[in-house]
């Protein structure tokens, strides 16, 4: 078994993918998984992290000066 990474965002990664669709209903020794290799609460946390960002809804910390930009020193 071999696994094969398919960015289906470009134009060849979206050719490459309905290719190997057709390969699979035509033939038994393809078989495509379309699930994610994430935990979906995860995944959730980190599109509502993004959006935060988009929104203003966060605080930069100053890597030189953490506990200064947290207001603890």
């Amino acid at each position: 078994m071999t696994t094969i990474t398919i960015n289906e965002r470009t134009k060849a990664g979206k050719a490459l993918l309905e290719m190997a669709k057709l390969l699979a209903v035509t033939n038994k020794g393809v078989e495509i998984n379309e699930e994610s290799p994430y935990n979906p609460e995860f995944v959730d946390k980190i599109l509502e992290a993004e959006t935060n960002i988009k929104e203003g809804k966060t605080k930069p910390i100053d890597p030189n000066d953490v506990w200064g930009s947290l207001g603890l020193k």
